[in-house]
């Protein structure tokens, strides 16, 4: 079995490439190569038993240059340093990528979420926003919900700050409920973006989206939407890929198309997909492997398309939606295959693009309503599509590279203005 590459080795590599194949010299890697700024926390909470657990919390924040650090932080038991510092790394990228003044960022606590009451989640994220204070803030970083945090979280998180500062601080955080600062659309950009991304590609492959099979792999935030969008513009979804606790991972198949709304409102009802009647169980391995899918969206956690089940992959299109999803041996074995992969950095870029609005609207503090921030959004991940598919066929490289061959010029050309290198 091959070596599991790191988050940051992963990224690593992708920055000497481009940096390579730009005529950049090393001085640029090496400003690249690492987070600025590392910081590692212990986070006390005091659970309901009146003991006190503590938590380690991190936060990375990855070339401040184009302006503050952004992203988002998560809450997981499988929360690592490298992680955090590789996620914080793609940020800076997606930013650029996109053209949106922003640093990467990225952060979490090792914990397991379904172990701790509301009250002890509310109690450990404020005592996390405590412990990495110091380092953020509207015009340092600006946190946003990740894997198992979400609007409550990010609201004790805004209030939190709000209380260290003495004011009400809403440009801390992004994601926040409406009442709060948050944006109209902020919910569904992830997935709204990535269906930009799906309709750009079936323009440029020469496909008709009303006759384009697609298989999603996870129902969380960014999958479900992305489902629907892309339904709503007449691709049938065939399948989804899912997780449960009792049974591990599965997958949902129906070869007429599954009918997404009806799914969303079973996951409201039910709180899992696992026995949504009108589809049949098959395993992730079967889906994968699926015949009948012409493009293939994994949009759950990194790392999910490796060289065990690249092999057997049969869709000729991916479009990334989560961060990291293909390992790079697993690209290597895709290309060879000649399947193409629009990549993560471009293709989930909504997300963090419709933080951005959030961002200026807390700033401004005059709100949009949820068509102007989807008209905006497009109009942004549009032309980030094209810069990148032009320097796909202008320099002759894959879209992974061609996307961090747009990322990385921004950033050394300022990097050259200021007088960095």
């Amino acid at each position: 079995m091959s070596k599991k590459i790191s988050p940051v080795e992963a990224v690593q590599n992708e920055i000497k490439l481009a940096c390579e194949k730009l005529g950049l010299d090393n001085s640029y890697y090496e400003l690249l190569k690492e987070p600025e700024r590392v910081l590692v926390v212990q986070v006390p909470v005091r659970m309901d038993d009146g003991t006190i657990r503590t938590f380690t919390g991190y936060r990375a924040q990855h070339c401040t240059i184009m302006g503050p650090a952004k992203g988002g932080f998560r809450f997981h038991p499988d929360v690592t340093l490298d992680e955090v510092k590789g996620l914080a790394m793609w940020m800076t990228f997606k930013c650029a990528v996109v053209g949106i003044p922003y640093g990467g960022g990225k952060g979490g606590v090792c914990c397991n979420p379904a172990e701790l009451s509301k009250t002890e989640l509310e109690r450990l994220t404020r005592s996390y926003l405590r412990a990495i204070s110091p380092i953020i803030g509207p015009e340092k970083d600006i946190p946003a919900p990740d894997v198992n945090t979400n609007a409550q979280i990010m609201a004790w998180f805004m209030d939190e700050f709000s209380k260290i500062k003495g004011y009400n601080v809403p440009g801390v955080v992004t994601g926040k409920p409406i009442s709060l600062g948050g944006s109209y659309g902020r919910v569904q950009a992830t997935g709204y973006g990535v269906t930009v991304a799906v309709k750009k590609v079936c323009e440029v492959m020469k496909m008709d989206i009303s006759k384009t099979n697609i298989a999603i792999q996870g129902f969380g935030n960014v999958g479900s939407y992305t489902a629907l969008y892309c339904s709503k513009n007449g691709a049938k979804i065939v399948a989804v890929g899912e997780w449960d606790k009792d049974i591990g991972t599965y997958a949902l198949y129906n070869e007429q198309g599954l009918d997404i709304e009806k799914l969303f409102d079973y996951k409201a009802k039910n709180g899992t997909i696992l026995n949504f009647p009108e589809a049949k169980r098959i395993s992730l391995d079967e889906f994968w492997a699926l015949d009948d899918v012409d493009i293939l969206i994994p949009a759950a956690l990194e790392n999910a398309i490796d060289e065990n089940n690249a092999p057997n992959i049969k869709a000729k299109i991916i479009v990334e939606a989560a961060n990291g999803p293909i390992t790079p041996g697993a690209d290597k074995i895709l290309a060879e295959k000649g399947i193409t992969v629009f990549p993560d950095i471009l293709c989930n870029a909504g997300g963090v693009t419709a933080s951005y609005f959030e961002w200026v609207q807390n700033l401004m503090n005059f709100y949009w309503t949820v068509e102007e921030v989807n008209s905006k959004l497009e109009n942004i991940l549009i032309k980030a599509f094209d810069d990148v598919y032009g320097m796909h066929k202008e320099a002759n490289v894959s879209l992974r590279q061609a996307a961090y061959l747009v990322a990385i010029k921004r950033l050394a050309d300022n990097m050259k203005l200021r007088g960095w290198v």
